[in-house]
């Protein structure tokens, strides 16, 4: 791969900076707490939705899953920088303005926490463009900055339940209990569905080449990422009948629209690989007969399970790395297709290329004979 570029070097610094302080300052307010017991307690049980939630995502990024490393610091974000700085805006705007507790829950916490999250989003794209081929990978970056945020944050409500600070229960095992089957039973989806929004705007905005849209779309995400996030707060303040409403009304349908739409985007991915690299192959950059292996994900799998049946655990790695090169060269020429691709295309378009053909020489499908070397 080409060396990395300062924009790259400087996300990653600026990203690795604040995931540090704001860890060590969650970790500072959990060990002020007081009660280490209760909050390890707390920990395990907003941990319970966590795995099921990435799970998802990482079955729906399996055409070209994304680096490792990005999905995990946009997990840290969410846990720590996200989290810190809405605490932080929200404190300063309540000495500044002065609102009550339903402003805050209706209106300021959505305002704030969408920012602080949906900015790793925009991090990615201002610095690491090159990684966001479209809406889903603006779908599966959304989706683990919020499954950060709302880890921490149930963390300090669960807490919070059990020692009968938050006012709304009787404290105790009963009021943890409560607490965990509406936020991490009945909603674990809420902060990932309000961000999500944010993703489709900031997928939406990569795949474009209209000025307009590439600067509105991430707007827009964020407006629909508040609104829904706003109503979902407002309907606690309305009692038992106005949360149900709005779960029922509102949050069930738009999970189901944002899964529709994941799913649909994922299964396009198929047709767009096939296309992009149908016309790598006549430029002579792959070979036409492995784009079949590469494009479905059931003969994807066989290929792996034949090499590593037929050569051993070597053999399925080159191959895994052989199909990643194939993937990433056809989502980047789909790009230049489209006349969306990153100012470095030539220079990644290359190393694809590069890496493609220094690996192919060891990989056979099923039915071919790797070469003697």
């Amino acid at each position: 791969m080409p060396a990395p570029r300062r924009d790259s070097v400087a996300f990653t610094v600026i990203v690795t900076v604040l995931v540090v302080l704001g860890a060590l300052a969650v970790l500072l307010v959990l060990a002020l707490s007081g009660a280490p017991a209760i909050t390890l307690v707390a920990a395990v049980a907003a941990a319970v939705p966590v795995v099921p939630l990435v799970a998802c995502y990482l079955w729906l990024d399996r055409y070209e899953p994304e680096p490792r490393g990005l999905l995990l610091a946009g997990l840290a974000w969410g846990a720590f920088v996200a989290t810190v700085a809405a605490v932080v805006l929200g404190g300063i705007g309540g000495l500044v303005i002065g609102y009550g507790q339903t402003a805050s829950l209706a209106v300021v916490a959505p305002v704030t926490e969408e920012a602080s999250k949906g900015l790793f989003l925009l991090l990615l794209l201002w610095w690491r463009r090159a990684e966001l081929d479209g809406l889903l990978d603006g779908l599966v970056y959304a989706g683990m900055v919020g499954i950060g945020f709302a880890f921490t944050e149930n963390i300090l409500y669960l807490a919070a339940a059990y020692n009968g600070t938050d006012g709304a229960g009787p404290g105790g095992v009963a009021g943890l209990t409560t607490l965990f089957v509406v936020r991490c039973v009945l909603s674990p989806f809420a902060h990932p569905l309000f961000t999500a929004f944010i993703g489709i705007g900031v997928g939406l905005a990569v795949s474009s080449r209209s000025r307009s849209v590439r600067l509105g779309a991430p707007l827009l995400g964020y407006v629909a990422a508040v609104l829904a996030h706003g109503l979902w707060n407002g309907s606690t303040v309305a009692g038992l009948g106005g949360f149900v409403g709005v779960y029922v009304v509102l949050m069930l349908p738009a999970l189901a629209g944002i899964v529709a739409l994941a799913v649909w985007a994922r299964r396009s991915e198929r047709l767009l690989l096939a296309a992009a690299l149908g016309d790598a192959a006549q430029r002579g950059l792959v070979p036409a007969t492995d784009i079949g292996w590469v494009v479905d994900l059931p003969a994807r799998r066989a290929a792996r399970r034949h090499a590593r049946a037929t050569e051993g655990r070597p053999a399925e790695r080159a191959m895994r790395d052989y199909q990643q090169a194939v993937i990433e060269l056809g989502f980047l020429h789909h790009r230049l297709l489209r006349g969306t691709a990153p100012d470095d295309w030539q220079a990644r378009g290359q190393a694809h290329v590069l890496r493609i053909r220094a690996v192919r020489p060891a990989v056979a499908f099923p039915g071919q004979v790797v070469p003697t070397r």
